[in-house]
């Protein structure tokens, strides 16, 4: 007889007057691995938040652990929390980890990782990973080996890129020795190789006995350990059985085509944002990025050698590279983000960079996201202030709109599907749902350069089909010049030719 690991009776979530997850019932027994997908928005962030304690809900959850008495261990009351004490047996890792400075400092900002004097004041990894764990030990030196963190311990934390963070994430989490690892769309941000050792750390846990549960919004990384798949829909199960089971939907990956009210707005949309026309003279330049034997150093490592790099008016580049290979700091040396701009020959807009521009200028120009960013968003704030946030490009809207503007904003908001959104605040949204946010900010002044640094993170595969389409269109129809990062090539617009590879910091040819 199968022997009971974890169930949930009759699990319910409100917020906002919403169900988020409605009177869910699921029975997963000792050795089954099992991964819940779902579209962005269904629930799959509630639940795995619910499963370890920190939401209030309706029913019962009870942890088994080999009590052997057919009683659980321990019980999540509706209140959230244990009601016997778990210590760590439960650990979740989150899609997006938020760092901390040191003891009496200032609020972290976006720039802060690029700034070599105000960087060190986060603490680096070696210091997180002894607040939450003991480092010493076979089982220590076994997970920083594994997930290469040995390279990264003197690294403050705020200075590592999106993958290296991951990689942190999971080594704290596995260094608890967890009964149960909670993985929320562990596999964003990483690098191919990066998802090859994923894939062998989770095959290698389950092989162990240790119950993984993964959250998971495709079904394109799905181990070979995981034994079951469970489906959300709007809160509910779709789908709850094994794996061999389990039938995507058909048109899943299906050619999405916007209609012709969706291209006739886009098409209209130079004249329908303030103070733009599509011959506006911002738009006037030949070169939008020119570098030579650009160099970036923070002490004694180089995280940028020698790049030599031209882009034209127009053209369309994927930049791509390894976790760490240096993209985010190429990237910053273009948003303006990045002070070392000035010790270096960069020309942006057919001007060369320290030459009296401000700024505010270059950034007027260019429409920038990335999963850094993401993170230094007021959550409080709702989807419309953060969209038009973008048109002063600011994190955080600061200033009254013109009729004007809020008609623009609006205009986004219903191109990109998120009119319903308008007043939820951006912490009651699903980290997809947030992405498309963002990407809507990203748009907003319809720019003549955008920078999009692994944009469908956390989308759909719908979203995701959708968004690329809208770049596509939104490229032929303006010339739009655009750099896009991605780990995934199916997430790469048609539109793009051109292609510039990293890797530790130099180009590869």
């Amino acid at each position: 007889m199968a022997e009971k690991f974890l169930s949930l009776e009759q699990v319910s979530v409100q917020m906002g007057g919403r169900w988020l997850l409605d009177n869910l019932d699921l029975t997963i027994n000792r050795g089954e691995q099992w991964a819940i997908t779902g579209p962005s928005g269904s629930g799959k962030t509630v639940l795995a938040q619910t499963l370890s304690g920190r939401y209030h809900h309706t029913g019962r959850i009870g942890y088994y652990f080999g009590a052997g008495s057919g009683k659980p261990a321990i019980e999540i009351g509706p209140e959230g929390g244990a009601k016997a004490g778990h210590s760590h047996r439960i650990v979740l890792v989150d899609q997006q980890h938020r760092f901390k400075n040191r003891p009496g400092t200032t609020d972290l900002y976006y720039q802060q990782r690029f700034n070599a004097s105000d960087a060190d004041q986060t603490i680096t990894v070696e210091q997180e990973l002894r607040e939450y764990t003991v480092m010493e030990g076979p089982a220590a030196e076994e997970w920083l080996d594994n997930l290469h963190i040995r390279p990264l311990l003197s690294r403050p934390l705020i200075q590592l890129s999106n993958g290296e963070n991951k990689r942190v994430q999971l080594a704290i989490a596995l260094l608890e020795e967890p009964e149960l690892l909670i993985l929320d769309n562990p596999f964003l941000g990483l690098d191919t190789a990066g998802r090859r050792l994923l894939h062998q750390i989770i095959n290698g846990l389950a092989a162990k006995g240790i119950q993984v549960l993964l959250l998971m919004t495709g079904m394109q990384e799905l181990p070979e350990a995981i034994t079951h798949v469970a489906r959300l829909e709007n809160g509910r199960w779709g789908f709850r059985g094994k794996k061999e089971d389990f039938h995507p939907e058909k048109d899943a990956g299906k050619v999405v085509r916007l209609d012709a009210g969706v291209l006739a707005e886009i098409r209209g949309l130079p004249g329908k944002i303030a103070g733009k026309t599509k011959n506006d003279a911002a738009d006037d330049f030949a070169m939008a990025i020119k570098m030579v034997n650009v160099t970036v150093q923070y002490g004694e490592k180089t995280l940028l050698k020698a790049i030599n790099w031209e882009v034209k008016r127009g053209e369309r580049w994927n930049v791509s590279g390894p976790n760490g290979a240096g993209k985010s700091t190429l990237l910053s040396l273009i948003t303006a983000d990045n002070p070392q701009a000035y010790a270096n020959e960069i020309w942006l807009f057919d001007r060369r960079r320290g030459s009296g521009e401000t700024i505010w200028e270059i950034k007027q120009r260019i429409g920038f996201v990335s999963p850094e960013l993401h993170l230094y968003f007021d959550y409080s704030a709702n989807c419309f202030e953060v969209i038009a946030s973008g048109l002063f490009d600011t994190i955080g809207l600061f200033r009254p709109l013109t009729g004007e503007q809020e008609a623009c904003v609006s205009l986004w908001m219903k191109l990109l599907s998120l009119t319903e959104l308008r007043r939820k605040r951006l912490a009651e949204l699903s980290t997809g749902q947030q992405r498309m946010v963002l990407l809507a900010r990203a748009l907003i002044k319809n720019p003549p350069m955008l920078i999009l640094d692994e944009p469908c993170q956390g989308l759909d595969d719908e979203q995701t089909a959708y968004f690329r389409e809208f770049i596509n269109l939104l490229c032929e129809a303006f010339g739009t010049t655009l750099i896009y990062v991605s780990h995934y090539p199916q997430e790469i617009p048609d539109c793009v030719n051109l292609y510039l590879k990293l890797d530790n910091g130099e180009v590869v040819k």
